[in-house]
């Protein structure tokens, strides 16, 4: 209760842009939380998947591989099985590979420009609250209040300031996290799929 009073407390010595940035905050919780929980649920035995569609397709054994892929409901099982389905030749299959991984990439980046847009609107935002409560001193001082009053608006400056970096610093994190965690993914499926192209040449060879 007392953290809740103490959280009230500064939300209220921060000013009214301590409003915005707390939904901003909310909201940079709620997509860490979201694309914790996506990213978790398309990467789930992915190595062990990788492992398999890659020992078969080297085998030959493309039936393994479109069984380790109708197991699988990863955007990466997805990928691979779209491209089986176009094996006529390697330029069909190279483009099925290309276009389902376009799809499915646009899954793993959504609300991650909402991270980079937070980024840039927080620490503005405590600058904002930086130059209302320095107004709000000199209109104190010139009123001739005492130090006290004047040192109110000076704490509010400070307050929205730092809420403002702290906002803009946790977004920045959870975005570089997640630009990485992508970048990872397509790297591994785009060795995936390189290595299912160059299995199935020799197939192509013998047509």
């Amino acid at each position: 209760m007392e953290r809740i009073y103490a959280a009230i407390q500064l939300l209220e010595s921060g000013g009214p842009v301590m409003i915005p940035l707390f939904i901003l905050s909310v909201i940079t919780i709620a997509i860490a939380f979201e694309r914790g929980m996506y990213y978790r649920r398309h990467r789930k035995n992915s190595r062990s998947f990788f492992e398999k569609v890659a020992a078969s397709a080297k085998s030959g054994d493309w039936a393994g591989v479109k069984q380790a892929c109708a197991g699988s409901k990863t955007a990466i099982a997805k990928i691979v099985g779209a491209g089986l389905e176009r094996d006529g030749s390697e330029e069909e299959m190279k483009s099925a590979f290309m276009e389902t991984m376009t799809l499915e990439s646009a899954g793993f980046q959504r609300y991650l420009d909402y991270l980079s847009a937070i980024v840039t609107v927080a620490p503005l935002l405590g600058l904002l609250g930086t130059v209302t409560g320095m107004i709000s001193s000199f209109s104190v001082l010139d009123s001739g209040a005492g130090a006290t009053a004047i040192s109110g608006g000076v704490g509010e400056a400070l307050v929205a300031t730092a809420t403002g970096l702290c906002v803009a610093i946790i977004a920045f994190a959870v975005y570089t996290f997640f630009t990485h965690q992508l970048d990872t993914i397509v790297a591994d499926t785009e060795r995936l799929c390189i290595t299912v192209v160059n299995a199935k040449k020799s197939g192509w060879g013998r047509d």
